[in-house]
Protein backbone atom coordinates (compact mmCIF):
# COMPACT_ATOMS: atom_id res chain seq x y z
CA UNK A 1 0.00 0.00 0.00
CA UNK A 2 1.32 3.34 -0.94
CA UNK A 3 0.39 6.70 0.08
CA UNK A 4 -0.60 9.04 -2.73
CA UNK A 5 -1.36 12.85 -3.18
CA UNK A 6 -2.71 13.74 -6.98
CA UNK A 7 -3.09 16.76 -8.43
CA UNK A 8 -5.43 17.72 -11.41
CA UNK A 9 -5.14 20.70 -13.17
CA UNK A 10 -7.36 23.08 -14.55
CA UNK A 11 -7.99 21.75 -18.07
CA UNK A 12 -8.86 17.95 -15.88
CA UNK A 13 -11.30 19.41 -13.90
CA UNK A 14 -13.32 21.66 -16.53
CA UNK A 15 -16.38 20.45 -16.63
CA UNK A 16 -18.61 17.48 -14.61
CA UNK A 17 -18.00 14.71 -17.33
CA UNK A 18 -13.95 15.47 -16.74
CA UNK A 19 -14.36 15.78 -13.13
CA UNK A 20 -16.64 11.99 -13.68
CA UNK A 21 -12.74 11.10 -15.49
CA UNK A 22 -10.89 12.30 -12.47
CA UNK A 23 -12.88 10.24 -10.27
CA UNK A 24 -12.87 6.89 -11.73
CA UNK A 25 -8.44 7.44 -12.52
CA UNK A 26 -8.72 7.93 -8.29
CA UNK A 27 -11.00 5.13 -7.83
CA UNK A 28 -8.41 2.99 -9.75
CA UNK A 29 -5.77 3.83 -6.84
CA UNK A 30 -8.04 3.66 -4.00
CA UNK A 31 -9.07 -0.54 -5.38
CA UNK A 32 -5.41 -0.99 -5.93
CA UNK A 33 -5.40 -0.51 -1.88
CA UNK A 34 -3.85 2.87 -1.91
CA UNK A 35 -4.45 5.61 0.79
CA UNK A 36 -5.08 8.82 -1.68
CA UNK A 37 -5.15 12.30 -0.97
CA UNK A 38 -6.39 15.26 -4.03
CA UNK A 39 -5.41 18.07 -4.67
CA UNK A 40 -7.69 20.36 -7.62
CA UNK A 41 -7.48 23.68 -9.85
CA UNK A 42 -10.19 25.29 -9.98
CA UNK A 43 -11.76 24.78 -13.37
CA UNK A 44 -9.56 25.94 -16.70
CA UNK A 45 -10.60 29.71 -17.14
CA UNK A 46 -12.46 30.25 -13.64
CA UNK A 47 -9.79 32.09 -11.79
CA UNK A 48 -9.46 34.46 -15.03
CA UNK A 49 -13.13 35.43 -14.45
CA UNK A 50 -13.38 35.59 -10.75
CA UNK A 51 -9.92 38.28 -10.94
CA UNK A 52 -11.84 40.20 -13.59
CA UNK A 53 -14.57 39.89 -11.24
CA UNK A 54 -12.80 41.73 -8.52
CA UNK A 55 -11.00 44.35 -11.17
CA UNK A 56 -14.32 45.03 -12.25
CA UNK A 57 -15.78 45.87 -9.05
CA UNK A 58 -12.43 48.14 -7.76
CA UNK A 59 -9.51 48.33 -9.48
CA UNK A 60 -7.75 48.56 -5.81
CA UNK A 61 -9.40 45.82 -4.17
CA UNK A 62 -8.86 44.87 -0.81
CA UNK A 63 -6.40 41.84 -0.95
CA UNK A 64 -8.07 40.01 1.74
CA UNK A 65 -11.40 40.23 -0.58
CA UNK A 66 -9.95 39.44 -3.54
CA UNK A 67 -8.26 36.15 -1.92
CA UNK A 68 -11.87 35.89 -0.93
CA UNK A 69 -13.39 35.73 -4.25
CA UNK A 70 -10.85 33.61 -6.62
CA UNK A 71 -10.29 31.22 -3.92
CA UNK A 72 -13.65 30.50 -4.60
CA UNK A 73 -13.31 28.50 -7.73
CA UNK A 74 -11.07 25.87 -6.19
CA UNK A 75 -13.72 25.36 -3.34
CA UNK A 76 -16.30 24.13 -6.30
CA UNK A 77 -13.78 21.74 -7.73
CA UNK A 78 -12.86 19.91 -4.72
CA UNK A 79 -16.80 19.62 -3.49
CA UNK A 80 -17.90 18.70 -6.98
CA UNK A 81 -15.20 16.09 -7.09
CA UNK A 82 -15.89 14.57 -3.61
CA UNK A 83 -19.73 14.48 -4.91
CA UNK A 84 -18.39 12.45 -7.87
CA UNK A 85 -16.46 10.28 -6.05
CA UNK A 86 -19.32 9.54 -3.25
CA UNK A 87 -21.61 9.04 -6.54
CA UNK A 88 -18.72 6.60 -7.69
CA UNK A 89 -18.55 4.57 -4.40
CA UNK A 90 -15.92 6.04 -3.53
CA UNK A 91 -15.63 7.48 0.35
CA UNK A 92 -14.62 11.00 -0.24
CA UNK A 93 -14.89 14.49 1.76
CA UNK A 94 -13.36 17.85 0.62
CA UNK A 95 -11.39 19.40 3.26
CA UNK A 96 -10.62 23.15 2.73
CA UNK A 97 -7.59 25.24 3.26
CA UNK A 98 -8.97 26.25 6.38
CA UNK A 99 -10.52 23.08 7.64
CA UNK A 100 -6.75 21.40 7.97
CA UNK A 101 -5.84 23.87 8.11
CA UNK A 102 -3.05 24.61 5.41
CA UNK A 103 -1.05 27.77 7.60
CA UNK A 104 -0.17 30.37 5.18
CA UNK A 105 1.39 34.34 5.37
CA UNK A 106 -0.39 37.01 5.40
CA UNK A 107 0.95 37.90 1.96
CA UNK A 108 -2.57 38.41 0.26
CA UNK A 109 -2.52 37.14 -3.05
CA UNK A 110 0.83 35.81 -3.19
CA UNK A 111 1.45 34.20 0.46
CA UNK A 112 3.59 31.51 1.12
CA UNK A 113 2.83 28.28 3.02
CA UNK A 114 4.04 27.54 6.65
CA UNK A 115 2.46 24.53 7.53
CA UNK A 116 -0.51 22.03 7.35
CA UNK A 117 -2.06 20.00 10.13
CA UNK A 118 -2.61 16.62 8.78
CA UNK A 119 -3.96 14.21 11.56
CA UNK A 120 -7.75 14.48 10.83
CA UNK A 121 -6.64 14.12 6.75
CA UNK A 122 -4.34 11.29 7.82
CA UNK A 123 -7.20 9.44 9.86
CA UNK A 124 -9.58 9.86 7.50
CA UNK A 125 -7.59 8.05 4.86
CA UNK A 126 -6.79 5.57 7.33
CA UNK A 127 -10.36 4.68 7.25
CA UNK A 128 -10.11 4.19 3.36
CA UNK A 129 -11.60 8.18 2.94
CA UNK A 130 -10.47 9.95 -0.31
CA UNK A 131 -9.24 13.48 1.22
CA UNK A 132 -10.18 16.35 -1.67
CA UNK A 133 -8.12 19.27 -1.04
CA UNK A 134 -8.86 22.56 -3.34
CA UNK A 135 -5.02 23.84 -4.46
CA UNK A 136 -3.70 27.38 -4.27
CA UNK A 137 -5.38 28.02 -0.55
CA UNK A 138 -4.79 28.61 2.63
CA UNK A 139 -5.35 30.46 6.22
CA UNK A 140 -3.48 33.58 7.96
CA UNK A 141 -2.40 33.68 11.13
CA UNK A 142 -5.89 36.24 11.97
CA UNK A 143 -7.73 33.31 10.24
CA UNK A 144 -8.10 35.26 6.71
CA UNK A 145 -8.50 32.94 3.70
CA UNK A 146 -5.22 33.38 1.37
CA UNK A 147 -4.18 32.45 -2.02
CA UNK A 148 -0.65 31.43 -3.14
CA UNK A 149 0.18 33.38 -6.70
CA UNK A 150 -0.89 31.42 -10.17
CA UNK A 151 0.06 28.15 -10.48
CA UNK A 152 0.04 27.35 -6.62
CA UNK A 153 -2.00 24.57 -6.84
CA UNK A 154 1.26 22.82 -8.15
CA UNK A 155 2.80 24.17 -4.83
CA UNK A 156 0.12 23.09 -2.40
CA UNK A 157 0.38 19.14 -3.86
CA UNK A 158 3.95 19.00 -2.93
CA UNK A 159 3.53 20.66 0.32
CA UNK A 160 0.10 18.37 1.21
CA UNK A 161 2.79 15.31 -0.07
CA UNK A 162 5.88 16.31 1.77
CA UNK A 163 3.46 16.84 5.09
CA UNK A 164 1.72 14.06 4.85
CA UNK A 165 5.30 11.92 4.06
CA UNK A 166 3.75 10.44 0.59
CA UNK A 167 4.96 8.23 -1.43
CA UNK A 168 5.04 10.51 -4.01
CA UNK A 169 2.85 13.25 -5.75
CA UNK A 170 1.64 12.93 -9.11
CA UNK A 171 0.51 15.58 -10.89
CA UNK A 172 -2.18 15.07 -13.70
CA UNK A 173 -1.66 17.69 -16.58
CA UNK A 174 -2.55 18.24 -20.27
CA UNK A 175 0.53 16.65 -20.82
CA UNK A 176 1.88 13.00 -20.24
CA UNK A 177 5.33 14.31 -19.33
CA UNK A 178 8.39 16.25 -19.59
CA UNK A 179 10.12 16.46 -23.01
CA UNK A 180 13.03 17.54 -24.29
CA UNK A 181 11.28 20.79 -25.39
CA UNK A 182 7.94 21.62 -27.03
CA UNK A 183 6.62 18.72 -28.92
CA UNK A 184 4.87 21.98 -31.41
CA UNK A 185 8.32 23.34 -32.61
CA UNK A 186 9.86 19.71 -32.59
CA UNK A 187 7.82 16.91 -33.62
CA UNK A 188 10.47 14.34 -32.52
CA UNK A 189 11.16 15.93 -29.00
CA UNK A 190 11.86 12.81 -26.73
CA UNK A 191 9.85 12.33 -23.75
CA UNK A 192 11.73 12.06 -20.59
CA UNK A 193 10.96 8.64 -18.33
CA UNK A 194 13.19 10.83 -15.78
CA UNK A 195 14.63 14.25 -14.64
CA UNK A 196 16.48 15.93 -11.78
CA UNK A 197 14.93 18.04 -9.63
CA UNK A 198 17.68 20.84 -10.87
CA UNK A 199 16.91 19.70 -14.43
CA UNK A 200 13.40 20.91 -13.83
CA UNK A 201 13.39 23.84 -11.90
CA UNK A 202 15.70 25.23 -14.56
CA UNK A 203 13.68 24.53 -16.96
CA UNK A 204 10.65 25.89 -15.21
CA UNK A 205 12.23 29.24 -14.51
CA UNK A 206 13.68 29.60 -18.46
CA UNK A 207 10.09 28.69 -19.59
CA UNK A 208 8.90 25.43 -19.82
CA UNK A 209 5.37 25.55 -18.39
CA UNK A 210 5.11 21.91 -17.20
CA UNK A 211 5.39 22.21 -13.36
CA UNK A 212 5.61 25.96 -11.22
CA UNK A 213 8.56 26.96 -10.13
CA UNK A 214 7.95 27.18 -6.29
CA UNK A 215 6.56 23.50 -6.56
CA UNK A 216 9.53 22.13 -7.46
CA UNK A 217 11.99 24.26 -5.38
CA UNK A 218 9.63 22.69 -2.57
CA UNK A 219 9.68 19.39 -4.33
CA UNK A 220 13.56 19.31 -4.21
CA UNK A 221 13.92 20.60 -0.67
CA UNK A 222 11.53 17.56 0.75
CA UNK A 223 12.66 15.38 -1.04
CA UNK A 224 9.26 14.73 -2.27
CA UNK A 225 9.31 12.28 -5.59
CA UNK A 226 6.91 14.05 -7.79
CA UNK A 227 5.71 12.44 -11.44
CA UNK A 228 4.20 14.37 -14.30
CA UNK A 229 0.96 12.23 -16.61
CA UNK A 230 -1.74 13.11 -18.69
CA UNK A 231 -5.45 13.23 -17.55
CA UNK A 232 -6.44 11.73 -20.30
CA UNK A 233 -3.96 8.81 -21.29
CA UNK A 234 -2.54 6.52 -19.66
CA UNK A 235 0.56 6.68 -20.80
CA UNK A 236 3.98 6.55 -18.54
CA UNK A 237 4.70 9.74 -17.17
CA UNK A 238 7.94 11.49 -16.31
CA UNK A 239 9.31 11.11 -12.22
CA UNK A 240 11.47 14.03 -11.29
CA UNK A 241 14.54 12.74 -9.04
CA UNK A 242 17.26 13.52 -6.87
CA UNK A 243 20.12 13.78 -9.46
CA UNK A 244 21.63 10.48 -7.29
CA UNK A 245 18.41 8.46 -8.67
CA UNK A 246 18.97 9.57 -11.77
CA UNK A 247 21.73 6.92 -13.18
CA UNK A 248 20.96 7.31 -16.63
CA UNK A 249 21.03 11.07 -16.99
CA UNK A 250 22.24 12.31 -20.69
CA UNK A 251 24.60 15.35 -21.14
CA UNK A 252 21.50 18.20 -21.76
CA UNK A 253 17.72 17.55 -20.42
CA UNK A 254 16.08 19.82 -22.74
CA UNK A 255 16.22 23.30 -24.43
CA UNK A 256 13.13 26.11 -23.41
CA UNK A 257 12.92 29.32 -24.77
CA UNK A 258 10.79 32.26 -22.82
CA UNK A 259 9.12 35.18 -25.17
CA UNK A 260 8.30 36.88 -21.82
CA UNK A 261 11.90 39.32 -22.09
CA UNK A 262 12.56 42.29 -23.04
CA UNK A 263 16.02 44.43 -23.38
CA UNK A 264 17.24 47.77 -21.47
CA UNK A 265 20.28 49.42 -22.72
CA UNK A 266 21.84 52.53 -21.04
CA UNK A 267 24.42 54.34 -23.06
CA UNK A 268 26.94 56.79 -21.38
CA UNK A 269 26.97 55.11 -17.77
CA UNK A 270 29.67 57.31 -15.99
CA UNK A 271 31.97 54.19 -15.27
CA UNK A 272 32.29 54.68 -11.08
CA UNK A 273 31.54 52.26 -8.17
CA UNK A 274 27.84 52.85 -7.06
CA UNK A 275 26.55 53.40 -10.43
CA UNK A 276 25.46 49.51 -10.88
CA UNK A 277 23.66 50.05 -7.70
CA UNK A 278 21.98 53.16 -8.62
CA UNK A 279 20.58 51.10 -11.71
CA UNK A 280 19.12 48.00 -9.74
CA UNK A 281 18.27 49.54 -6.21
CA UNK A 282 15.63 51.72 -7.57
CA UNK A 283 13.99 48.65 -9.96
CA UNK A 284 14.39 46.48 -6.86
CA UNK A 285 12.12 48.46 -4.82
CA UNK A 286 9.77 48.89 -8.02
CA UNK A 287 9.57 44.92 -7.81
CA UNK A 288 10.72 44.83 -11.23
CA UNK A 289 12.42 41.10 -11.78
CA UNK A 290 15.79 41.79 -13.27
CA UNK A 291 17.22 38.66 -15.35
CA UNK A 292 20.59 38.99 -17.62
CA UNK A 293 23.11 41.24 -16.82
CA UNK A 294 25.93 42.57 -19.15
CA UNK A 295 28.22 45.76 -18.54
CA UNK A 296 30.34 46.73 -21.19
CA UNK A 297 33.87 47.07 -20.93
CA UNK A 298 34.48 51.10 -19.80
CA UNK A 299 35.12 53.35 -22.98
CA UNK A 300 38.02 55.78 -23.37
CA UNK A 301 35.56 59.06 -22.16
CA UNK A 302 34.96 56.79 -18.99
CA UNK A 303 31.33 55.53 -19.43
CA UNK A 304 29.91 52.48 -19.77
CA UNK A 305 26.96 50.55 -21.88
CA UNK A 306 24.92 48.52 -19.17
CA UNK A 307 22.27 45.84 -20.73
CA UNK A 308 19.91 43.67 -18.63
CA UNK A 309 16.87 42.46 -19.33
CA UNK A 310 12.99 42.48 -17.94
CA UNK A 311 9.78 40.40 -17.70
CA UNK A 312 7.92 42.07 -21.00
CA UNK A 313 5.02 42.94 -19.05
CA UNK A 314 7.29 45.06 -16.66
CA UNK A 315 9.06 47.14 -19.10
CA UNK A 316 6.77 50.51 -19.31
CA UNK A 317 7.25 49.91 -15.14
CA UNK A 318 11.28 49.73 -16.03
CA UNK A 319 11.48 52.60 -18.07
CA UNK A 320 9.32 55.07 -15.71
CA UNK A 321 12.00 54.32 -12.82
CA UNK A 322 14.92 54.56 -15.15
CA UNK A 323 13.53 58.00 -16.43
CA UNK A 324 13.00 59.03 -12.73
CA UNK A 325 16.08 57.75 -11.42
CA UNK A 326 18.16 59.70 -14.39
CA UNK A 327 19.35 62.59 -11.75
CA UNK A 328 21.32 59.34 -9.66
CA UNK A 329 22.72 57.42 -12.70
CA UNK A 330 23.50 60.06 -15.45
CA UNK A 331 23.38 58.11 -18.49
CA UNK A 332 23.32 59.36 -21.80
CA UNK A 333 20.52 57.26 -23.40
CA UNK A 334 18.20 54.41 -22.58
CA UNK A 335 17.33 51.98 -25.87
CA UNK A 336 14.75 49.27 -25.24
CA UNK A 337 13.43 45.96 -27.34
CA UNK A 338 10.52 44.16 -26.78
CA UNK A 339 11.38 41.75 -29.89
CA UNK A 340 13.64 39.28 -27.76
CA UNK A 341 13.64 35.70 -26.42
CA UNK A 342 15.82 33.58 -24.27
CA UNK A 343 16.90 30.70 -24.90
CA UNK A 344 18.33 28.30 -22.56
CA UNK A 345 19.89 24.74 -22.39
CA UNK A 346 19.58 22.63 -19.59
CA UNK A 347 21.40 19.79 -17.86
CA UNK A 348 23.31 18.28 -14.73
CA UNK A 349 25.80 16.47 -17.24
CA UNK A 350 27.23 20.44 -17.76
CA UNK A 351 28.94 19.94 -14.66
CA UNK A 352 31.58 17.38 -15.82
CA UNK A 353 31.56 17.91 -19.83
CA UNK A 354 33.60 20.90 -20.95
CA UNK A 355 32.32 22.64 -24.22
CA UNK A 356 28.48 22.32 -23.94
CA UNK A 357 28.35 26.53 -24.29
CA UNK A 358 30.84 26.18 -27.34
CA UNK A 359 28.09 23.48 -29.35
CA UNK A 360 25.42 26.36 -28.79
CA UNK A 361 27.18 29.63 -29.59
CA UNK A 362 28.22 27.43 -32.96
CA UNK A 363 24.80 26.24 -33.92
CA UNK A 364 23.55 29.52 -33.34
CA UNK A 365 26.21 31.05 -35.46
CA UNK A 366 25.87 28.53 -38.54
CA UNK A 367 22.51 29.81 -39.26
CA UNK A 368 23.13 33.50 -38.36
CA UNK A 369 21.38 33.94 -35.48
CA UNK A 370 22.92 36.75 -33.25
CA UNK A 371 23.54 36.50 -29.69
CA UNK A 372 22.68 39.63 -27.59
CA UNK A 373 23.29 38.64 -24.19
CA UNK A 374 24.16 35.55 -22.00
CA UNK A 375 24.20 33.95 -18.58
CA UNK A 376 25.21 30.78 -17.42
CA UNK A 377 24.36 28.50 -14.13
CA UNK A 378 26.45 25.28 -13.06
CA UNK A 379 24.18 23.40 -15.62
CA UNK A 380 22.36 25.87 -17.87
CA UNK A 381 23.64 28.45 -20.55
CA UNK A 382 20.97 31.20 -21.72
CA UNK A 383 20.97 33.31 -24.88
CA UNK A 384 19.47 36.51 -25.69
CA UNK A 385 18.68 36.24 -29.50
CA UNK A 386 15.76 38.34 -31.65
CA UNK A 387 12.37 37.00 -31.20
CA UNK A 388 11.85 35.93 -35.24
CA UNK A 389 14.73 33.67 -34.66
CA UNK A 390 13.01 31.65 -31.61
CA UNK A 391 11.76 28.26 -33.30
CA UNK A 392 14.54 27.73 -35.22
CA UNK A 393 17.00 28.12 -32.64
CA UNK A 394 15.11 25.93 -30.29
CA UNK A 395 15.04 23.24 -33.01
CA UNK A 396 18.81 23.67 -34.40
CA UNK A 397 19.84 23.51 -30.55
CA UNK A 398 17.59 20.31 -30.36
CA UNK A 399 19.49 18.95 -32.94
CA UNK A 400 23.07 20.13 -32.15
CA UNK A 401 22.71 18.13 -28.75
CA UNK A 402 21.34 15.24 -30.07
CA UNK A 403 17.92 15.06 -28.42
CA UNK A 404 15.81 14.32 -31.48
CA UNK A 405 14.34 11.26 -31.08
CA UNK A 406 14.89 8.17 -34.11
CA UNK A 407 12.33 8.45 -37.08
CA UNK A 408 9.54 6.80 -36.05
CA UNK A 409 9.64 7.45 -32.25
CA UNK A 410 8.98 11.03 -31.92
CA UNK A 411 6.49 12.28 -29.68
Amino acid sequence: MARIVMKFGGTSMAGIERIRGVAARIGREVAAGNQVAVVVSAMAGETDRLVGFCREASPLADPREYDVVVAAGEQVTAGLLAIALQAAGVPARSWLGWQLPVHSSAAHSVARIEGIETDAVVAAMARGEVAVVPGFQGVSDDNRVTTLGRGGSDTSAVALAAALKADRCDIYTDVDGVYTTDPRIVPRARKLARITYEEMLELASVGAKVLQTRSVELAMKEKVKVQVLSSFTDAPGTLVVDEDEDMERELIAGVAYDKNEAKVTLVGVPDRPGVVAAIFGPLADANVNVDMIVQNIAKGEGTTDVTFTVPRTQLPLSLDVLAKSHGDIAYAQVLSDAAVAKISVVGVGMRSHAGVAVTMFRALADRGINIQAITTSEIKVSVLISEEYVELAVRVLHSAYGLDAPEGVAA
